[in-house]
Order: structure tokens, then sequence, then C-alpha cells
């Protein structure tokens, strides 16, 4: 289980959001939240001392974000790992996203640094291209700028980004 944090303006409401294995959803506003226990079970206890137990087996992750957030911020934890992404010729390379900031590709130099800005993956290889990746819908995407080019410029080209694995780090 892994849970990812994501930072807001004080003046939005706060909410933990339990992801279950099977994909259902529990929602509890962070204001009425003391603590969350991990024993034998994950046990969110509320401030008023109303407690509600999950199983740990049940828990995929939870996640803290805005109640009635249409858009969800992404933290690291969610990059982390090996995507398979194109390179916008009709083929594929590898992009491996470290949990220490490193970053790995299969063409050009190899080596790179990346960060979480606004929810996306940003990605500063040492041969000069940017990547982002980001979710688009109910998929991921990876935007390409060229040397020379910043991630605020018409990017390169946008293919497709898959996890190769899925899970919360």
């Amino acid at each position: 289980m892994a849970a990812s944090v994501v930072t807001y303006g004080s003046d939005q409401k706060k909410s933990v959001i339990l992801i279950f294995a099977d994909g259902r959803q529990q929602t509890f506003a962070l204001t009425d939240v003391s603590r969350i226990e991990f024993k034998d079970a994950a046990i969110i206890v509320f401030k008023d001392g109303r407690q509600k137990t999950f199983s740990l087996s049940e828990v995929a992750r939870i996640e803290f974000e805005p109640a009635g957030s249409n858009e969800p911020q992404f933290g690291r934890n969610h990059y982390l790992g090996k995507w398979e992404v194109g390179d916008g010729a009709g083929s594929h390379f590898f992009i491996t996203l470290e949990a220490d900031g490193n970053a790995r590709k299969t063409i050009g130099s190899n080596h790179g640094t990346w960060t979480v800005v606004n929810g996306e993956a940003r990605i500063s290889w040492d041969d000069g291209w940017h990547d982002a990746i980001r979710k688009a819908g109910s998929k991921h995407e990876k935007v390409a700028f060229e040397p020379g080019r910043s991630f605020t410029d018409e990017p390169s080209n946008v293919t497709d980004a898959k996890n190769t694995n899925p899970q919360p780090i």
C-alpha cells in the first residue's frame, strides 16, 4: 500500500481517498480525520472517536486531495517505474523514473532528472530533450520537447505512455 500526498492551497477542503484493490473508492473529509493507523488493518480514527476499519489486503493505496476535485493531481509515487512511450515516428522506447529523481531512457542520451510539476512528471534529459508524462483522460501521454524548447512551448510530439509496472510504490 502507498500513500500519495498532494499539496493544495489552504483555502481548499481536503479529502482522504482509499482506493481498493478492486477499484472501488471511499472518500473521507480530512477535517473529520484524527489519524490513520496501520496495525492488522487500516483504521481511520475520526475526531469524534468513530473508527472505520479496512483489511490491508483490500486497500491498494491512500490518496489525499481536495474534496470534489474533478482533476486529481498526482505525486511522485504515481510516476515511479518503467514507462513504454512512443518516439513520435511510430516506434517505442522505455523511460524509467527512479525514486531518487534520476531518469533513464533507451534511446539518445540515456540519463536525465525528473520531478513532478502540476501533477505531471517532467523529465530533463542530458541531451537537451524534455519530456512530460501526464494523465490524459483514462490514459497517460508522453509529451516531448526538442532541445531549445521548454515545457510551455508547442510539443515536438505527443504519444501514448503506458506504465509497465502500474502498482503503487
